[in-house]
This record gives structure tokens, sequence and C-alpha cells, in this order.
């Protein structure tokens, strides 16, 4: 039996706002994912960890607080320090087209999910990569 694809949801930062998490991370799961969610207000010393505990191959990161430049980056460079560079991750907020471009490219982050992102492609688009990154 194929083992689920396990996704931690987090939320990094001061963000008190967290319905849109507790949205994606109920689609997950009617996909067929096993999702942990880590709750409001975590650094990403507590995200890393917790994906470390809990064995997983993905991240999304939830954040509306205007400090994804600072946090996300600080997530996968511990990801890396830790040897876990094969988990994907993957966020969502208020993300200038610009600041997504440099977080894509210079610092690891898979994908970046705007306002009105649909969770059908969430879906799709952890499936897809998830699965490659096993292989």
């Amino acid at each position: 039996m194929e083992r689920k694809i396990r996704v931690l949801v987090a939320k990094p930062g001061l963000d008190g706002h967290d319905r849109g998490a507790k949205v994606i991370a109920r689609s997950l799961r009617d996909a067929g994912m096993e999702v942990i969610y880590t709750g409001l207000q975590q650094t990403p010393q507590m995200i890393v960890e917790a994906a470390l505990q809990e064995d997983v191959d993905v991240i999304g990161l939830s954040i509306l607080s205007g400090a994804h430049m600072t946090l996300l980056p600080k997530v996968t460079r511990l990801l890396a320090e830790q040897g876990m560079d094969d988990v994907l991750v993957v966020a969502g907020g208020i993300i200038s087209d610009n600041e997504a471009a440099v977080l894509k490219a210079d610092h690891g982050i898979a994908e970046i999910f705007g306002p009105g992102a649909s969770t059908h492609d969430i879906v799709r688009f952890i499936q897809a990569h998830a699965l490659a990154s096993r292989d």
C-alpha cells in the first residue's frame, strides 16, 4: 500500500489569521493526504522541528503578515541545515509577483499561491511535485 503524502501546514510569524490555512488543510485531507496543522504563530525553528519529527513530504506555509521575505527563506535555510532539501515547500498569502519570483529562484520555495488560488490547483501541484520528489 502506497504511503499518503504527508503535509505540514504552518503559520509562521505573528500572523493571527488562519482561516485560509484551515481551508487548505481540509482540501488536502479531502484529497487523501495526511495533514498536520501546527497552529498560529510558529517560528521557523518550530516549523522545521515539526517537519522533521513528522517526516513530512511537503510544508505549506500560509503568511499574511508581510514578513514572508524574512521568514520563508529562514525556513528553507533551516531545512537545508537539517538535510531536508527534498521537502517540497509551498506558500500562500499576500506576496507580490516580484517577491514570489525571488522566493522561488533564490530560496527554494516551489510555488506561491495567492488570494483566490484554486484548492484543486494546489492539490494537483502538491500531488505532482511531492510524488516526483519521492522518486
